[in-house]
């Protein structure tokens, strides 16, 4: 699997520069891109006196973000007290800075650099897959380091095929995929359907990246227990399991903040598919409940996980 391949897929997503990403409109991108550059180089304890400075005022901020994210937090767990909700929220939002001060590095460093600050636990439960000559699928819960394993792999030669969205700023998008795709690997957007991606695993022996949190609507998903409340779980991880014959194994990266390494915990292989989709979702949850439960800074809360409700209930960010 580490034989050197041709990622070209007429069918992958690839934006390309445009020479209007140095207009007026993206000037502010640029200073943003600078400014994190700089601060990637900056010693670590530098870097964490203004990343608490950042969260005190970020938590402060009657932002949508950090309303979503307590919304988030109080319904997944009623059973805390506000302020240990609260200290969630803190810790969440200085783990996320902290890692923004070092996403640049991802691209101003090479691949030797990502090895020495990177510790991976559980690698050989993805090589034990490979060596019985099955495919792979991770299955990655949304963390802030969640980039980080694709780009790690791929430059191990173990490229990563993965579905995404667009990011509305076509230069933020650009680079961002830039990054992700460094050392090879694809990535389709959900517009082009799930066959490419299926492809790419079941045939060109891609590793396969699954995010299990994302909300797509009561179309894609079927409603199972989440901690303390009910998602919109997407259903058919056991059809895919099946299609691409390719074993589940999750993953759940983090970046300690205190020391500045990323870290990477990979389990056992999934028992997928169980032919009952309920089933299949609940697994998927039991996992993110698992690993979100001992860390839970490293979790995007700020997301929309739970905007569609069952039993046609308000959608709660609203």
């Amino acid at each position: 699997m580490t034989q050197q391949r041709n990622d070209f897929d007429e069918l992958a997503y690839s934006p390309q520069f445009k020479l209007n990403f140095l207009a007026p409109k993206y000037w502010t991108t640029w200073l943003g891109i600078v400014a994190i550059c700089l601060m990637s180089l900056l010693p670590k304890c530098l870097q964490s006196a203004i990343a608490k400075c950042l969260t005190s005022i970020a938590v402060k901020l009657k932002s949508g973000a950090a309303k979503r994210a307590r919304i988030n937090l109080s319904m997944c767990f009623p059973e805390k007290t506000e302020n240990e909700r609260a200290d969630i929220l803190y810790q969440m939002y200085m783990t996320a800075i902290m890692f923004m001060m070092n996403f640049a590095s991802l691209s101003m460093r090479n691949k030797h650099w990502l090895e020495r600050h990177t510790e991976i636990r559980g690698f050989e439960n993805i090589q034990k897959v490979i060596d019985s000559n099955e495919n792979v699928i991770l299955l990655v819960p949304h963390t802030w380091a969640i980039d980080i394993p694709a780009v790690l792999f791929a430059s191990r030669g173990y490229p990563v095929s993965a579905m995404a969205k667009s990011q509305k700023n076509q230069l933020a998008d650009w680079l961002m995929h830039r990054q992700r795709v460094q050392h090879g690997g694809r990535v389709y957007d959900r517009s082009v359907g799930i066959k490419p991606f299926i492809k790419s695993i079941r045939k060109d022996n891609y590793l396969g990246y699954y995010l299990p949190d994302e909300d797509l609507g009561k179309d894609h998903s079927v409603f199972v227990d989440f901690f303390a409340t009910q998602k919109a779980t997407i259903s058919g991880l056991g059809r895919l399991s099946k299609l691409s014959k390719a074993k589940i194994v999750p993953l759940f990266a983090m970046f300690n903040s205190k020391t500045g390494q990323f870290e990477l915990d990979i389990y056992p292989a999934l028992p997928f598919p169980t032919e009952n989709e309920h089933k299949d979702a609940r697994m998927m949850n039991e996992c993110i409940e698992h690993y979100v439960t001992q860390n839970p800074e490293q979790y995007m809360w700020i997301l929309r996980l739970l905007k569609t409700r069952p039993n046609d209930e308000k959608n709660p960010y609203k």
